[in-house]
């Protein structure tokens, strides 16, 4: 296998850990709405999912290991990117704020502190700032 192979392996396994991890966010509740599915349908596309592994992942979210971040900056850059799409597509409406609030749980931001990242991470975005200036601005939002 070459180093190339290898990478895109490992980049493809990240992916669908990270997908399986929000299909369960998603499907914590119980059940899926609309929304939420017309969000995972446009994630896997970002991500690469194929439509096999899409519904084999819906089937059962639980096969594929989370590789959570370990590091604050990383769950920034996540928060970060699912913030872009959750805003981007305007596909959730309403929903905006409690889907993001899901997703930020399972980053591992705590319960406590969640709604001031969402809205921090909500206001920052309709402000179109790049990656770099989010996180600064969400690490420094105490001072």
């Amino acid at each position: 296998m070459s180093f190339s192979e290898l990478f895109d392996s490992e980049f493809k396994a990240r992916n669908k850990g990270h997908f399986s991890a929000i299909v369960r966010v998603a499907t914590a509740d119980g059940a899926m709405s609309k929304e939420e599915k017309e969000f995972l349908d446009k994630l896997a596309v970002r991500l690469e999912i194929s439509p096999a592994e899409y519904e084999e992942i819906l089937e059962n979210p639980l096969k594929y290991p989370i590789n959570p971040p370990y590091l604050h900056a990383q769950r920034l850059e996540r928060l970060y990117d699912l913030s872009r799409m959750v805003y981007a597509d305007h596909i959730l409406g309403p929903k905006q704020k409690e889907i993001l609030t899901k997703f930020a749980l399972a980053l591992g931001f705590t319960p406590g502190n969640v709604k001031f990242i969402v809205e921090k991470a909500m206001s920052l975005l309709m402000l179109n700032v790049d990656l770099d200036t989010f996180v600064y601005e969400m690490t420094h939002m105490n001072k």
